[in-house]
């Protein structure tokens, strides 16, 4: 980690970022609004994720958004990918060890609520870890036993429902449930989910929450919708739908995002 912390620090040149965004499929032309941009590819920094899933760049953006310092991590590992439910920890750990200490998580998710349709942005509230993973296992110290009652920044959430208002951009609310992946879910398996009070399916996030909790960040999180969940329109889902389909309520997100940070983040 040290390794890739210096290296970190020495391209961030003196910027000291207020916050990191992590951004999900087809989200990452958020970077594009970030001025004097500094750019290092997570090749250049050890332990990063080498993401193989298309509309992941696999970068660090870091430079001001809305006139606040920030770090965005364009892709992100996804635990289908390598089988390994901590692959983020190292991303992680870097940034906390820069000083930052407000992590915004971003996703692309499939809605379980006919009335959430694509092009849709929710703040998530809470989340159900349906995978059977969970990236503290095999962690020693009893920093594991983290509590997850308030997984989710209640400050960082009212500054995100706040700026939604403000710029009357539709926010939804809801609960998002993490499958495994890669596969997408059957209908019966979205039933199961609403009956369980999911609102959002997805197939990343959770892990992040918990580790960034397990490493003391405060968190928020919003899913961009970019389809109607298996079963309920009998269309066959794709990946090629997500990246198509993230852009429509990545805009939406991106304003919201934008007055966010020119309000100023909660303490």
């Amino acid at each position: 980690m040290m390794e890739a912390l210096d290296h970190l620090v020495e391209k961030l040149d003196g910027l000291a970022p207020a916050a990191a965004l992590v951004l999900g499929s087809g989200l990452g032309g958020l970077v594009d609004q970030v001025k004097d941009a500094r750019r290092i590819s997570y090749a250049e920094l050890p332990g990063f994720p080498r993401s193989g899933v298309s509309g992941h760049a696999g970068e660090v953006v870091a430079g001001h958004f809305a006139g606040t310092p920030v770090l965005m991590l364009s892709g992100r590992a996804h635990y289908y990918e390598h089988g390994n439910a901590a692959a983020m920890r190292p991303a992680l750990e870097v940034l906390a060890g820069i000083g930052i200490s407000r992590l915004i998580l971003t996703n692309a998710a499939g809605s379980v609520d006919p009335e959430m349709g694509p092009g849709s942005v929710m703040l998530i509230t809470d989340h159900i870890n349906f995978s059977g993973s969970n990236p503290l296992i095999g962690e020693p110290s009893d920093r594991r036993f983290v509590g997850l009652t308030e997984a989710f920044d209640a400050g960082l959430r009212g500054a995100i429902e706040k700026a939604a208002k403000a710029t009357g951009t539709a926010l939804h609310q809801g609960v998002y449930m993490w499958f495994s992946g890669p596969c997408f879910e059957t209908p019966a398996e979205i039933r199961m989910a609403r009956v369980m009070g999911a609102t959002a399916v997805g197939m990343s996030t959770v892990p992040e929450v918990i580790l960034a909790r397990f490493l003391g960040l405060k968190v928020a999180a919003c899913s961009v919708i970019t389809n109607l969940a298996a079963g309920m329109t009998g269309a066959e889902l794709s990946h090629q739908e997500t990246k198509d389909m993230a852009p429509v309520g990545g805009a939406r997100l991106a304003t919201i995002l934008r007055r966010v940070f020119q309000n100023g983040l909660p303490d």
